[in-house]
């Protein structure tokens, strides 16, 4: 199935287990239906499996939002101590649109609960209380995490997603390996036909013999061997440290639950020739989630580290905010430069990820889908280097194999079911009553008779055009400069507001320095901000780059 027909599916307010291979396209599809979501005012709320994961998407631990914490059984006691607590309550009776990503870490016993209590808070035995749900993830990835001794089931195998039933959108396409023969590899391990052929092509790629560059990260199965190599490599540089201390907002419990899923340190401590990994997507500044490259240099005066990418590319590295949004507002944030030591980091912390190289122990693996979510991080064999090896390395749960057979059957069904409901008309019924039901908007005309969605747009230009300034809509709204900025330039490119209009809300520095901004902007083009940001030498911060570009477009 593709990208597109899955997000078809999903504006119908199906419920769906939205799946596929690492780099198939699934954080995309999320992030264009939660997009599509809010350009009809229908703000769902995000979660995932693990704090990191949560990270990813700005959102919280689904333990967080059903209220259920950290308990493995849910009493009657526990229930009526959940519902009992009004913010929980009011937050699951507003949700229309549950998505919990990474689902496969998500134990069946915990979507049980999860299920149990939204059905409680809401007062209906409709599955999870008749709030649309979309689970995301792919079971052949890291399993739950069991208590020593105890066996956690799969999401898949609890009567909470039996009850769900939802519609299987299997993405195909692949986004990340472009290396057809290493991407047979990683289909054998998917499909259990794994073989001494393919064992031998991996076994190619050993260390032994082959010249290791320092600079690429290695990834460990333990958290042990990470912190050794990591703190070893960073002492050995006789640079001078800098150190980045986190910043934090908001409510302390979803602080102290942010920093534990951030990739990002509390306490971030660089030198010039640290080899470094990004921890968060950022296309605008040329960046994504697992970018690698080495601190060359700090930015004089704010002193952010600038770092130079594999592929050539040199880029100042700025502070950026984590952040826990519901219902349009942010609740808490922890701001922190993006980046990390990438001399090791462990496998369960590179899910997500996509490299361009890796080196990958995997002698000590020790649990289901451990290897193989390694091995998927990197994009092509020849960006593989193996340090070690043990027989556990590329297996994976035979129940997960199995299921993954049914899940292929059942999207196909899907994909056929709705080509039939896009060819008779139906699909725009469907989306309609869908918007109407979760209490979102349709298209609405104004005196113009120009269509207009109501959004989070909407929310800023109400403010603006009742004469706030940038800073104040931010505070008002509980949202960061940089989001108001996007917010402005959208509805300045769509003609909603004049840069007239806004002119004199500018700050000092900004207004006086469009005449020196405009004629690089206009050089080097206005997609991206960090050739400005590098030839101005850190004087201007990516925001005000931000608010800069939109009065430099005329």
């Amino acid at each position: 199935m593709t990208q597109e027909q899955a997000l078809e599916i999903l504006t119908t307010g199906a419920n769906v287990f939205l799946t596929g291979q690492p780099g198939s396209g699934k954080t995309h599809t999320l992030n264009a239906y939660v997009a599509w979501l809010r350009s009809h005012s229908i703000e769902p709320a995000l979660t995932a499996s693990t704090g990191i994961a949560a990270t990813h998407i700005s959102g919280m631990t689904i333990h967080a939002w059903s209220g259920i914490g950290i308990i493995e059984r849910l009493t009657p006691e526990d229930l009526d101590r959940i519902t009992s607590k009004e913010h929980v309550v009011k937050r699951i009776q507003k949700t229309q649109v549950l998505i919990i990503d990474e689902i496969s870490m998500l134990s069946g016993e915990t979507l049980s609960m999860v299920e149990k209590v939204a059905r409680e808070a809401r007062h209906s035995d409709k599955p999870f209380g008749g709030i649309q749900v979309v689970l995301a993830g792919d079971f052949f990835q890291l399993p739950p995490i069991a208590k020593r001794g105890s066996t956690a089931s799969f999401a898949f195998e609890s009567t909470a997603w039996k009850s769900l039933n939802p519609i299987v959108c299997y993405l195909t396409e692949q986004h990340r390996q472009e290396d057809l023969k290493y991407l047979e590899l990683l289909n054998a391990i998917r499909d259990g036909s794994f073989d001494h052929m393919h064992a031998s092509t991996v076994l190619s790629r050993e260390g032994d013999g082959m010249e290791l560059d320092a600079d690429i990260p290695q990834l460990f199965t333990h958290n042990a061997d990470v912190d050794r190599l990591n703190n070893e490599r960073l002492a050995a540089l006789p640079a001078k440290a800098h150190v980045f201390p986190m910043q934090s907002a908001g409510s302390l419990p979803i602080i102290e639950g942010l920093k534990r899923g951030c990739l990002s340190p509390e306490t971030l401590t660089l030198k010039e020739g640290a080899v470094v990994m990004c921890t968060k997507n950022n296309p605008a500044a040329s960046y994504v989630n697992g970018t690698l490259g080495v601190v060359i240099g700090f930015v004089p005066v704010t002193g952010e580290p600038i770092i130079e990418t594999h592929d050539g590319r040199e880029l100042a590295i700025t502070a950026t905010d984590w952040a826990v949004e519901e219902n349009g507002k942010v609740r808490a944030k922890i701001t922190q430069v993006p980046l990390r030591l990438a001399w090791a980091i462990t496998v369960h912390k590179s899910q997500g990820m996509s490299m361009d190289a890796a080196a990958i122990d995997l002698s000590r693996t020790f649990e289901y889908g451990q290897g193989y979510v390694a091995l998927s991080r990197v994009r092509s064999l020849s960006g593989l280097t193996v340090l070690g090896w043990n027989e556990q390395a590329t297996m994976v749960h035979p129940d997960v194999t199995r299921y993954d057979k049914d899940l292929r059957e059942y999207t196909e069904h899907a994909g056929k079911t709705f080509a039939q409901i896009r060819e008779s008309g139906e699909l725009i019924t469907l989306q309609t009553a869908f918007i109407k039901g979760a209490g979102g908007t349709l298209e609405v005309v104004d005196p113009e008779n120009r269509p207009v969605k109501r959004s989070t747009y909407d929310e800023t230009l109400t403010l603006l055009e009742q004469g706030m300034t940038f800073a104040e809509t931010a505070k008002e709204r509980d949202l960061t400069i940089g989001t108001i900025c996007d917010h402005v330039e959208k509805l300045v490119l769509e003609k909603r507001i004049s840069t007239d209009v806004l002119m004199d809300r500018l700050p000092v520095k900004i207004h006086d320095g469009l005449i020196e901004l405009k004629p690089v902007f206009k050089k080097v083009g206005f997609e991206k901000l960090t050739p400005v940001f590098s030839k101005f030498k850190g004087k201007y911060s990516y925001d005000e780059l931000k608010l800069a570009r939109i009065f430099c477009h005329e």
